[in-house]
């Protein structure tokens, strides 16, 4: 392909990570623009006038707490699934090998 083809499609992927950036520069979470489906859910329902029934156990002291440990269960998540891909390639893989050598 022409090269010409890799710079335009890099200036394209630049242009799409930079113009979410500049047009939220300076607004945050106080003026509400990332704030998450969760908390716009969570607004309906109060207005409803909807009690919980039972309340949390155990909340994290602070939000980077919260954020952490959502890390850690989506990485532990990855590893299973990535183990069982990987499980079922290896398999794949082996069962050609043996239906090769079966074959000469």
């Amino acid at each position: 392909m022409d090269s010409k083809y890799y710079i335009v499609m890099l200036a394209i992927v630049a242009v799409i990570a930079i113009l979410p950036l500049a047009m939220y520069s300076g607004l945050g979470e106080e003026e509400g623009y990332f704030s998450g489906a969760d908390d716009a859910a969570g607004t309906a329902i109060e207005e409803t006038g909807y009690e919980p029934w039972f309340s949390s156990i155990w909340e994290p002291p602070s939000g980077e707490i919260a954020s952490l440990l959502f890390a850690i269960q989506a990485a532990i998540g990855a590893i299973i699934i990535g183990y069982i891909l990987g499980y079922f390639h290896g398999q794949a893989n082996e069962r050609k090998k043996i239906e090769k050598e079966g074959e000469k």
